[in-house]
């Protein structure tokens, strides 16, 4: 036990919690650095190519993944703001109550959580999510993403991961 009552294990499930928190704010912080710049240094859709197959190349989402909505009015702004407050309450809920050995199951929700803040923030505060990296092969297009859609996927991908290498034991009836 230590000095304060708290045992080493409380204060490391503690250090656990704190570690995935710096997780989700680095994600976000990253993720709105970057299209901080890309806004203030990119034209509107004026590709800038990296790689044969990458561009940086500007552009707004009023809508969710693929655009899905972009074109709706504007109510989706809210609808799609109001989705990801609830996930992103859930998940954080989620990820405060694991234990510190579930560390890919962490690392993966605390990755979707920063990525689904920091699409949040930008559709609350520009009514729009900022997207700059362009993946192409040839004249085919992936959708134009950020670093908050990166980690969303990398996030799916490890929860997945985590489903095939964790599996949860089956209940007996």
């Amino acid at each position: 036990m230590l000095e304060s009552g708290v045992s080493s294990e409380q204060a490391a499930e503690r250090r656990s919690r704190v570690f995935w928190l710096l997780v989700v704010i680095a994600v976000v912080a990253i993720d709105q650095i970057t299209k901080y710049f890309a806004d203030s240094m990119l034209s509107y859709a004026q590709p800038h190519t990296v790689l044969p197959v990458l561009d940086i190349t500007l552009h707004y989402n009023r809508g969710a993944a693929f655009s899905f909505l972009s074109d709706a009015g504007g109510w989706q702004r809210w609808f799609f703001t109001v989705i990801a407050l609830g996930v992103s309450i859930y998940i954080g809920i989620w990820l405060q109550g694991l234990k510190r050995e579930q560390w890919l199951l962490s690392f993966a929700l605390a990755l979707v959580l920063g990525g689904a803040l920091g699409n949040l923030w930008d559709r609350v505060w520009l009514g729009h999510v900022i997207d700059f990296i362009s993946v192409h092969w040839d004249h085919h297009y992936f959708p134009t993403f950020n670093i908050a859609d990166a980690a969303i996927s990398v996030g799916a991908v490890l929860l997945l991961l985590d489903m095939f290498l964790n599996p949860e034991p089956e209940k007996s009836s």
